[in-house]
């Protein structure tokens, strides 16, 4: 399974686990973060939107 999220005015194309890295966010390194803006998940069998 995978998530296209939008962050930071770009795309990221992100699984689970993943570390990345983004900028213009207010975190600091290795701090967990919530994103919201989650534009597509996809899995295996089919897509959802």
């Amino acid at each position: 399974m995978y998530a296209v999220i939008a962050t930071g005015g770009k795309q990221y194309l992100v699984k689970a686990g993943d570390t990345i890295k983004v900028e213009k966010l207010v975190a600091k390194e290795g701090e967990k973060f919530v994103f919201d803006k989650v534009l597509l998940t996809a899995k295996d069998d089919g897509t959802d939107v």
